[in-house]
């Protein structure tokens, strides 16, 4: 993927990042809102989370940096450097040598924290959807329309084909 490219997303997710969180705290601080719309907001940050973290690490991969330079030829057993390894997914930058030893230059915890928002995003995907076909009875589904109750003004609801409720 081209540089400019990755940092529109990165840019842009970012953004969103802080859009979701504001939108998540004011959900918060006002409480009469529904547990999957809280969901699927934290399902947005979460999402946005794991795409900045990854664009970040794709930079970190395909510049290069300081990576290159920080492979020393002979690893501290004294095998030789065999080849350098850059991967996008899983995101990886690593010395490896002829003893089978790696020396990774991206943290483990870049992958860490990509994998746990990206799982965080999904799982809290589906807990909202779940909450919000919980929430609708089972008979006033589309297609499946029920009557209307309404009030005679006398405290007794009544249908409104006009016949008075018995309950």
């Amino acid at each position: 993927m081209p540089t400019p490219l990755m940092g529109l997303f990165l840019l842009l997710s970012a953004a969103a990042v802080a859009a979701c969180a504001l939108v998540l705290v004011l959900l918060l601080k006002n409480p009469p809102r529904s547990p999957a719309r809280i969901c699927g907001v934290a399902s947005l940050l979460c999402g946005f989370t794991a795409t900045a973290v990854y664009c970040t690490g794709w930079f970190s991969v395909a510049l290069g940096g300081p990576f290159p330079a920080l492979c020393e030829d002979l690893s501290m057993s004294g095998a030789p450097l065999v080849s350098l390894e850059q991967e996008f997914w899983p995101l990886r930058n690593a010395c490896l040598y002829a003893d089978g030893s790696a020396v990774e230059h991206l943290p483990p915890s870049v992958d860490v924290l990509l994998r746990t928002a990206a799982g965080l995003a999904v799982a809290l995907a589906c807990a909202a959807a779940f909450l919000s076909r919980r929430r609708r009875p089972g008979g006033t589904g589309r297609g499946s329309a029920s009557p209307q109750a309404t009030s005679t003004g006398t405290g007794t609801p009544q249908r409104s084909d006009g016949s008075a409720s018995t309950g």
